[in-house]
């Protein structure tokens, strides 16, 4: 299971409602999960009260939630909501930009997970428009809030002199690059997690595209927001996309997880596990699917019936949770495979998987950790679900990286969240060139969301989370790219944490790179940029505290995980805030320019 955080409100159980009121309901038969320490990773009740009334009852109702929730009643779960939700209204119109934006005429600058298809990570200096002198003097220009979220999803995409940014409501906003200012949003019907990829859409037109929580695929068009299609890619009902849609060469490559039903095996009445991850390939015209392949080839089938009697299902799981990797000269896909969510095993689960860019079929599969069968039910007080002799939850969640020696040799550089990076030879069938340890990894440990590169080093950040001892993680490694050997190590700023609830040091965040600085943020609440050479810190701006907003949206910062920064035009990009897991709660875009 690579993101817990999938559902905001995951390990609630399934409530009876009663006379009751909300308040008492949560306490009696919830607030065991949503508590300091619990193994679940549940949200706390004051992040929890930071959400909008309508955000909480759509996971209750048609979200994320609906296993969990299938026992509530329609007025237990109104109760919940309204003992949960932030009482105070929404700003609905502040902030819009005074005049409209002209054409958008390219879509350079930094659009979809990494700026370039081989999900390095990596921003040229021109495009960047920063550099090693200019880090030291980046200011906050301005901050977005977000309402009624308690963690900022959705990494930001720059083009054409706009942002494009989506979020736990499933607003997708288009923003002023240089001042904040709202040009449009749009509606998505579940949480948008993804970056947005912004390519032409017939003559003189370009569209940004999306994935949701509810496994559904978006263009709207990019200078006004309209819809212009929506095609849902998979029907099983806890299946959505995480990971960023990859635009490249006339073709859209989807990622789809199946991670929302190793919550719903936290309900010992369910009949673990039949979902199962996928990549689809559309037509970003038109969205017709072009092939699809499962990561599973086979449909579960039954297996064992649980110590509560109810069938069990399998093989289920491996889920693609980030963007595709995509090699147009050779014509492969790349992606990364999460955990079994059930019995039997399966070959392709933590590992990477190759598939033909035409035809969609699997050229070859490397898997590097075997037998990983697990789900939360192993975390749950009740595990009736939890497969026999379970593994330990070491998904590749990261995107691959395709890098090219001198020597002409390529590599693919995976990072897993056993704590180990590897080299895999693309052209050998997945090989492994090397391995290096650089943490114990768990199921919030090792390397979570991702590494960038250069033509050196990778540079790779360790979460580590622990979550009994919440000072433990963190460290950013570079590693000499040809031999796997470290070239420095940055040691996490301990400190950082002193008298802030809900603080870790841990990196799980993706490093972004440019030439002589790579940026690392932290669960710590911080974002910081280190020199390449060595390691030194040469910038670093503490997010967790509130903003003012250009929106007027009541906003602040907290720990930094899902998404990354971005680099483009002389500005540089990031959200803050993930209310998962205990983790500090937040809503905000921040917007950075050197003085």
């Amino acid at each position: 299971m690579q993101r817990l955080s999938w559902l905001l409100l995951a390990s609630l159980p399934a409530c009876l409602a009663g006379a009751q009121g909300g308040g008492e309901l949560f306490e009696k038969n919830c607030a065991g999960c949503h508590k300091e320490g619990s193994p679940t990773g549940a949200p706390l009740p004051q992040s929890l009260r930071q959400m909008s009334r309508q955000a909480i009852m759509e996971s209750l109702l048609t979200g994320k939630m609906l296993v969990q929730a299938a026992s509530l009643s329609l007025s237990g779960r109104e109760a919940i909501a309204d003992y949960l939700a932030r009482k105070e209204p929404e700003p609905s119109s502040a902030g819009r930009c005074e005049t409209g934006a002209g054409p958008l005429h390219d879509a350079r600058g930094w659009q979809g997970w990494s700026a370039d298809a081989a999900n390095s990570r990596f921003q040229n200096g021109a495009a960047a428009g920063l550099d090693a002198g200019k880090v030291g003097k980046l200011k906050l220009k301005w901050a977005f809030g977000f309402p009624g979220a308690i963690t900022a999803y959705g990494q930001p995409s720059v083009a054409g002199g706009r942002v494009f940014v989506g979020s736990a409501s499933g607003a997708v906003y288009a923003l002023d690059a240089r001042t904040g200012c709202t040009y449009w949003t749009f509606l998505a019907s579940q949480t948008v997690r993804t970056a947005i990829s912004v390519g032409p859409y017939g003559k003189g037109r370009y569209a940004a595209y999306f994935g949701d929580g509810r496994a559904n695929v978006y263009a709207v068009d990019a200078q006004s927001g309209a819809p212009l299609w929506q095609t849902p890619v998979e029907e099983h009902p806890l299946t959505g996309i995480t990971g960023t849609p990859r635009l490249e060469d006339g073709r859209l490559y989807v990622p789809v997880s199946a991670g929302v039903e190793e919550f719903a095996a936290t309900n010992p009445k369910y009949a673990c596990c039949t979902a199962r991850g996928s990549v689809v390939a559309l037509d970003p015209q038109t969205g017709k699917r072009i092939w699809k392949t499962y990561t599973i080839p086979d449909p579960a089938g039954p297996t064992r019936k649980s110590k509560e009697g109810v069938q069990l299902m399998g093989p289920s799981g491996v889920s693609v949770w980030s963007s595709p990797t995509v090699d147009i000269q050779h014509k492969v896909l790349y992606v990364g495979t999460g955990n079994d969510h059930s019995e039997p095993a399966t070959r392709y689960s933590d590992g990477v998987m190759a598939l033909d860019l035409e035809t969609g079929s699997i050229l070859w599969t490397r898997q590097l950790t075997a037998d990983d069968r697990w789900n939360v039910a192993c975390v749950n007080p009740d595990s009736a679900n939890c497969p026999e002799k379970p593994g330990g939850d070491h998904d590749v969640g990261s995107s691959p990286i395709l890098v090219e020696l001198q020597s002409g040799k390529r590599l693919l550089l995976v990072g897993q969240k056993s704590g180990v990076m590897s080299a895999l030879d693309p052209d050998a069938k997945g090989a492994i060139v090397w391995q290096t340890r650089i943490g114990k990894g768990g199921e919030l440990g090792g390397i979570m969301w991702g590494a960038a590169a250069d033509r050196e080093k990778v540079y790779v950040p360790l979460s580590d989370w622990n979550m009994s001892n919440p000072v433990m993680g963190g460290g950013l490694f570079a590693l000499r790219i040809a031999t796997g050997e470290k070239a420095w190590y940055r040691a996490p700023e301990k400190d950082a944490c002193t008298g802030k609830s809900g603080c870790t040091p841990a990196q799980m965040a993706p490093a972004t790179v440019i030439p002589g600085v790579v940026f690392s943020g932290s669960m710590d609440g911080h974002l910081r940029a280190y020199g390449t050479a060595d390691g030194a810190v040469l910038w670093d701006f503490d997010t967790a505290r509130d903003f003012e907003t250009v929106n007027g949206v009541k906003a602040k910062g907290g720990s930094m995980s899902a998404t990354g920064a971005v680099a483009s035009g002389g500005m540089l990009f990031v959200n803050s805030g993930y209310g998962q897991f205990g983790g500090m709660p937040g809503n905000v875009l921040l917007a950075f320019a050197a003085e």
